[in-house]
């Protein structure tokens, strides 16, 4: 689908009953599919319907199957589409600071403008490219949200945000060279961004999770936010908490705001070790997470929490150590060998190591698991072998 009047079609009722017929197709039987599609269809159409299915189909990990096959994707749509749960979360704090109506710049395919209008706000939705705004618009009228939902295209530079409780801004961060990592290279750039948000009541901005913080403004408040253990994205947030730094988890919930905590002391590695989330570290909070354990660093570079005690917390996962072992493939191979493991999971933080390499060299046979952290202690290439526990949530 390049085109207005391919997506056109797609919307007509013979593109409908295509669509309708493809939402189960195997895409290794392509085409077998398309050259009995073609039989009864125009060949443009059902190459607009295939490639719609197959967007879908991608679609769904971040959208679930049930919207997802009702909704309409571009390529890059679909790849730069804020998660249907980060969307949501996002969505309920805006709700919840009483915001009515956002003007959603750079808006997409409309995930986020969906997810604000899930939440009964009213959302303007603005978006530069014809074909992405005419996408947006036929996602707003698929899942019945239309009623909330105001599509535009037109520059976002030349929108008045006045009317609107609130801005949101998405910027492009994929360019023809791919992922752009300079947030003055965002299109708009991050500084026009900034600019636009300190104009608006309230505002959030959508950012790359690796962002410096030195180059958060100072009245802004930063989230960062992990779906499942994965970074999603970082937030600007201005209006609501000048210098906060947050760390949000989902699906639970849980969310650790820094408390300006100077780093954890260097300590032997105890009973215990932490793999704190990666929306924790990326919001330097790993020392809030060290004062809840009772625990410190194992090495002052590494983001591992190590105690003696097990203590239930949302922000990390445990492991129960049994080894500590300076790096020696040799040694591992043996003890793993004694230990009857044949399932053997490697983590790495710190080490140049891959884990596959491991794998391969210390071939594990058996009906034992294990797991092999490849990290430092105190500046020492160390292997520490252990299993995950998971203790009950507080």
């Amino acid at each position: 689908m390049t085109d207005l009047a391919a997506f056109a079609a797609l919307l007509a009722p013979e593109g409908q009953t295509l669509l309708a017929a493809l939402r189960d197709y195997d895409p290794a039987q392509e085409l077998a599919v398309a050259s009995r599609l073609r039989r009864d269809h125009p060949a443009e159409l059902v190459s607009a319907a295939l490639g719609q299915a197959r967007l879908r189909q991608r679609a769904v990990a971040k959208f679930g199957a049930e919207d997802a096959h009702r909704m309409y994707f571009t390529p890059n749509g679909v790849e730069q589409s804020t998660r249907a749960a980060v969307g949501a979360y996002r969505a309920a704090r805006l709700k919840a600071l009483g915001v009515g109506s956002v003007a959603d710049l750079c808006s997409g395919i409309g995930g986020d403008a969906l997810a604000l209008a899930r939440a009964g706000i009213s959302v303007l939705a603005v978006d530069r490219d014809p074909l992405t705004a005419e996408v947006a618009r036929a996602n707003a009228a698929a899942l019945g949200l239309d009623g909330l939902i105001e599509v535009r295209c037109a520059d976002v530079t030349e929108i008045d945000t006045s009317p609107h409780d609130a801005v949101f801004v998405d910027p492009a961060r994929r360019g023809g060279r791919g992922r752009v990592f300079d947030p003055e290279a965002y299109s708009p750039p991050l500084s026009w961004a900034v600019e636009a948000a300190r104009k608006a009541p309230r505002a959030a901005l959508k950012i790359a999770p690796g962002i410096p913080h030195e180059t958060v403004p100072a009245e802004a408040e930063a989230e960062w936010i992990s779906d499942g253990g994965d970074v999603k994205e970082a937030v600007l947030w201005f209006g609501t908490e000048p210098g906060a730094r947050r760390a949000t988890l989902l699906p639970s919930g849980a969310g650790l705001v820094g408390r300006g905590l100077p780093d954890p002391a260097v300590r032997p590695v105890g009973r215990y070790l932490y793999e704190p989330d990666g929306a924790v570290i990326r919001a330097h909070l790993v020392a809030e997470v060290a004062e809840e354990l009772g625990g410190g660093l194992i090495d002052a570079t590494i983001a591992y929490v190590t105690a003696d005690a097990l203590t239930p917390t949302p922000y990390a996962s445990a492991y129960e150590i049994t080894d500590e072992l300076p790096f020696n493939l040799k040694k591992l191979k043996a003890l793993l060998r004694e230990r009857e493991v044949g399932t053997l999971t490697v983590k790495k933080r710190g080490s140049a190591v891959e884990p596959e390499e491991i794998r391969r060299k210390v071939k594990p046979k058996g009906p034992h698991s294990a797991t092999v952290l490849l990290t430092r202690v105190a500046g020492a290439p160390t292997m520490l072998i252990g299993h995950p526990v998971r203790p009950e949530r507080p």
